[in-house]
């Protein structure tokens, strides 16, 4: 089977974990530090609180900014559930789902201008498969209307937008999971170019404490591990390598796919977290494809707004049949160009066959 995606951990990586376990610093020790100043000058960004998971970093970001108990955030009903779970963590706050754009993926700003109220607070949206969402347009936006935005970057680690990685939000989230761009075995991170706000969510995230036993509010263990920064400090170093690896598969599947190639705006630099087409019968492609050892996945299969755990009504067409369509192939840096070949060579005749 050539998996949908592989973690590529190996000696790099035990040796900075080392240094931590000779250090004894196994929890907020100089390995965060550095990763933290790292990641930060990486993405452009002044200030960098790294976090146990994206998932925590989403929830902590929405905490600082004041969101709660009867705000509302916009967010794309086209994502992982993280996106929406940690509106509703907030406070009980409530995820107001707009549909995405058919070539991008990403949030359709026209449908988010439509589900704005008096009680909007932040618009989230993600840069799915690695593709920047439309940050000039909701930069626009959210500035007209006086609202707060939080950028679920979780995917798109090095991505681009108008040859930035900082795209100007009040915060950018990312996460180091396994199956990410780089990982840190579980983790992620909060971005910022505003100091009182980083500042708010390293308390918030170190259980509400500035200084041991010095309490400024009742906040959350969110704290990424010595250990976790360590490996992410080795996996840092390759991740320009890794990038241009992935957008190199892409193209190479651009040219040999019987398929629509992913759209790619041109005000971006797509990273390519996954390479995702739309297919005929896509369900049928799939076991077809997983049959003949390509471990091709769909990345989401339902409309966020249609789980029971949100309970939640709303006017997503695109996001409908995009959840029908949707097929991701292995584009991970591991993968050989003989392998790009075959999986492409599997998906024309699965493609041409359903």
């Amino acid at each position: 089977m050539i998996p949908i995606a592989k973690p590529l951990v190996g000696e790099e990586e035990l040796a900075e974990i080392r240094k931590v376990f000779d250090s004894g610093q196994l929890a907020q020790g100089e390995a965060v530090r550095r990763f933290e100043e790292r990641l930060a000058e990486y993405q452009g960004y002044k200030h960098c609180v790294t976090t146990n998971s994206g998932t925590s970093a989403l929830h902590a970001a929405l905490l600082v900014l004041g969101v709660g108990h009867g705000d509302e955030v916009i967010v794309p009903d086209f994502s992982f559930i993280s996106t929406a779970s940690a509106v509703v963590l907030a406070g009980g706050a409530k995820p107001v789902f707009a549909d995405v754009k058919a070539d991008t993926f990403n949030l359709d700003v026209d449908a988010v201008k439509k589900a704005v109220t008096d009680k909007t607070k932040a618009v989230m949206p993600v840069s799915l498969y690695g593709q920047p969402y439309d940050a000039d347009a909701l930069h626009e936006l959210c500035e007209e209307k006086g609202l707060h935005l939080v950028s679920d970057n979780c995917q798109a680690i090095g991505a681009e937008w108008r040859g930035k990685r900082n795209f100007g939000d009040d915060f950018a989230a990312l996460s180091f999971y396994p199956t990410k761009n780089i990982t840190t075995a579980e983790g992620g991170a909060l971005l910022t170019d505003d100091a009182e706000l980083a500042d708010k969510a390293r308390v918030t995230c170190n259980i509400g404490q500035r200084a041991k036993y010095e309490y400024e509010c009742v906040g959350y263990n969110y704290r990424l591990s010595s250990v976790h920064a360590a490996i992410g400090l080795a996996q840092l170093k390759k991740l320009d390598e890794w990038t241009e690896a992935r957008r190199k598969n892409a193209a190479l599947y651009d040219k040999l796919l019987d398929a629509e190639e992913p759209f790619v705006d041109r005000r971006c630099k797509h990273v390519y977290h996954q390479y995702t087409v739309r297919v005929r019968n896509r369900d049928s492609a799939l076991r077809k494809l997983r049959g003949s050892g390509v471990g091709a996945s769909v990345y989401y299969p339902a409309p966020l707004h249609s789980l029971s755990v949100f309970a939640s009504e709303a006017d997503c067409p695109v996001t409908g049949e995009l959840c029908k369509s949707v097929l991701s192939l292995p584009v991970h840096p591991a993968l050989t160009g003989e392998e790009v070949r075959e999986v492409a060579s599997k998906f024309n005749e699965c493609v041409s066959s359903n």
